[in-house]
């Protein structure tokens, strides 16, 4: 294929990670600071990865560690500069104080999970770089993995006496997808059902720690990314049996599965520590984070000037997003809308509670990580 072809294909990998690394600090940087963080993250964190990894003089390559599609390049790299993220600029305010946090529109997380999965056809199929047989068992063994963990998901969660939502099962699907992506081209369809058990089984038990500590990691998105990026990788050093990929365990090879964990190691340290101390760099050059009266308002209003939903007090009315940025900023600045945290709180509930004193809360599941 053309060059330029591939290169605009890897562009499509290397812009889609930060994107990931968002759900871990959502709702308290600062975007021109982001912008700034992603750029200096792209050139010490992702392409040195992406050298390693896929590159024929990359050390990893040359140990014969397997990522088809960006399992480690992707989602361990993203879900480690997320925890790093997490860690370094703090817990939001409203975690502090334990308020609940709900997404904002179920019928959009779905909408977004089902645009990652059908995307993910493009990542896993489209990184044979052709129309072949493993480009077709690359399809396969995804939409497999994504469906197995999205069941496994809802079981999971039903075993531990929780409701099965929508959002559950969409956070499953995306795990699957997650830990199915180093291995898709290497592995068959029988054995995709295993990636998508243990991606999900692992990933539900991550999300249930991590919301028993400190940790404000806003969407999982180590839990989902990072430890489902680390189960497909292990996973695939266990299972590769593709032909003329006969190097797993189960081939009865042992090295690529050594190699396997090494990297995973190698990896994870690397990502979190560089992202760590770039986080910490930059916020003494530019400040990140930003005021604490701002993130209570809500960045999508004092960073952008516009929001999902805006009520007027004055009249009881409920906007959307068809009226302009500016005019949803004039209305915060004459204190007639209340914007705070529009992107968790959902406002019809705030209507309600304005109108007659009660209120339906929306439902309460997991979150997914980065379906938007």
């Amino acid at each position: 294929i053309p060059r330029s072809l591939y290169a605009i294909f890897q562009m499509m990998f290397a812009i889609i990670t930060p994107s990931l690394i968002t759900g871990s600090f959502a709702e308290r940087i600062r975007f021109d600071a982001f912008l700034i963080y992603i750029t200096l993250w792209h050139i010490v964190v992702y392409c040195p990865l992406a050298h390693w990894t896929w590159h024929p003089e990359g050390f990893l390559f040359q140990w014969g560690v397997l990522d088809y599609a960006g399992g480690t390049v992707v989602h361990m790299s993203s879900g480690f500069a997320a925890l790093a993220g997490a860690i370094a600029l703090g817990r939001r305010s409203s975690h502090v104080q334990k308020e609940p946090h709900r997404p904002a529109n179920v019928p959009f997380v779905i909408l977004g999970m089902g645009l990652l999965w059908f995307g993910w056809f493009g990542f896993n199929a489209g990184s044979a770089l052709s129309a072949s047989a493993q480009s077709v068992n690359a399809f396969l063994v995804t939409n497999t993995a994504a469906a197995t963990a999205m069941i496994s998901w809802l079981f999971i969660d039903g075993a531990q006496g929780r409701k099965l939502t929508a959002t559950g099962a969409s956070t499953g699907a995306v795990v699957g997808l997650v830990a199915i992506t180093p291995a898709c081209g290497y592995v068959t369809v029988q054995t995709s059902f295993f990636f998508g058990f243990f991606g999900a089984l692992v990933s539900n038990i991550a999300v249930t720690i991590k919301s028993k500590t400190t940790l404000d990691d806003t969407l999982d998105a180590f839990p989902c990314h990072g430890v489902g990026g680390m189960v497909g990788l292990i996973l695939t050093g266990f299972f590769a049996n593709y032909p003329g990929y006969q190097v797993g365990v189960v081939a009865g090879q042992n090295k690529t599965f050594g190699y396997h964990w090494l990297a995973l190691v190698i990896v994870a340290s690397y990502t979190f520590t560089v992202s760590f101390l770039l986080f910490k760099g930059l916020n003494l050059v530019y400040p990140m984070r930003v005021e604490k009266h701002l993130e209570e308002q809500g960045l999508d209003m004092t960073e952008h000037g516009e929001t999902l939903y805006v009520y007027d007090e004055l009249e009881g009315t409920v906007y959307s997003t068809a009226q302009s940025g500016q005019q949803s900023a004039d209305q915060v600045r004459r204190g007639s809308v209340v914007p705070r945290r529009t992107s968790t709180v959902h406002p019809v509930t705030t209507v309600t509670a304005q109108t007659n004193g009660t209120v339906a809360p929306p439902p309460v599941g997991p979150l997914v990580a980065q379906s938007v």
